[in-house]
């Protein structure tokens, strides 16, 4: 397969076009009659979830931003960590339509979202590029891929449906350059790529991260599951993230890609023992003690489900 680099510029300058506001969105428009009482306590757990992944992508992406090859995907990276705010914008309008939040009330995210999102604050920032543009993708592709098709499903609130248009549209265009970055990533010195993956591999910062990610995919499989959806949703969702990678050239020599691409058949298989030590790790994370948690991060204070231009 020829190797296929994607024109960065021609990206961003599409990225900046195809920009949204929450003010686009009429938030009163019929609709928000078709959520039931019975839907709305485990939909205000799945919306508070969605909220709170997209601050950890936006969190994602301002790290990115500073390893990013080159400035042009560094802009990118600029661009999609204000959309991923943007997101968990308008997520909260729609909890709001939908009545789920009281006055300037935030939903509160779960422990293991939390958890990540202090991981993200503490360590992100001193992760190489190859680590971070393998995890974000990852979780991009599984979670949002995942979530949002069940949302559709689910949901038949035309708002929702016009929301989830626009932020299925611009994360179409973050994995398209998550995994063209992947493949840059891949064309890089082998020798180094694993003396980064080792040197990582080996870091307390590193171990702490996939205490962190085991129990928060293993979660999320299980939300889905009681919300009764079928888990293959989220299989398929994370099987895209294999799909994705065999397009590229040189992502395979990425040897965090491998690690996650080995853990993402263990998370979809329910015979895996794997299960065994991740299923005990999300009831272990219900336990962990509240004051180890940081405080919620002051960038959380600039979400608000008001309509801004």
């Amino acid at each position: 397969m020829a190797h296929a680099t994607m024109d960065m510029d021609a990206m961003l300058a599409k990225i900046k076009d195809r920009q949204w506001a929450l003010a686009d969105i009429d938030w009163n428009a019929p609709g928000a009659e078709t959520i039931t009482d019975e839907m709305r306590p485990k939909l205000k757990a799945f919306m508070a979830d969605l909220c709170w992944i997209e601050n950890v992508g936006a969190r994602g992406f301002a790290a990115l931003a500073k390893k990013a090859p080159t400035p042009t995907i560094a802009e990118i990276y600029r661009y999609f960590h204000a959309e991923e705010q943007r997101h968990a914008n308008a997520e909260l309008a729609l909890m709001k339509r939908w009545g789920m939040l009281d006055g300037d009330e935030m939903p509160e995210p779960n422990v293991n979202i939390r958890l990540a999102i202090d991981w993200l604050d503490a360590y992100s920032d001193d992760m190489s590029l190859s680590i971070l543009g393998t995890v974000i993708p990852m979780l991009e592709v599984a979670l949002d891929g995942a979530l949002l098709k069940f949302l559709l499903e689910e949901v038949h609130d035309p708002v929702c449906h016009q929301v989830f248009e626009k932020i299925n549209n611009d994360e179409s265009r973050h994995i398209a350059v998550d995994f063209a970055v992947l493949d840059m990533i891949g064309h890089s010195d082998l020798h180094r790529l694993i003396v980064q993956f080792v040197g990582n591999i080996a870091s307390p910062a590193l171990i702490m991260g996939m205490i962190m990610y085991v129990p928060l995919l293993n979660r999320m499989r299980n939300n889905i599951i009681d919300m009764g959806l079928q888990p293959e949703k989220l299989y398929n969702a994370m099987k895209r993230f294999q799909t994705l990678g065999e397009r590229g050239e040189k992502t395979w020599r990425v040897p965090t890609y491998q690690l996650l691409k080995y853990h993402g058949r263990a998370v979809i298989n329910p015979r895996n023992p794997y299960h065994w030590l991740a299923n005990p790790m999300v009831w272990a994370s219900d336990y962990y003690p509240k004051m180890l948690l940081r405080p919620i991060p002051s960038w959380f204070k600039e979400l608000t489900h008001e309509p801004a231009a």
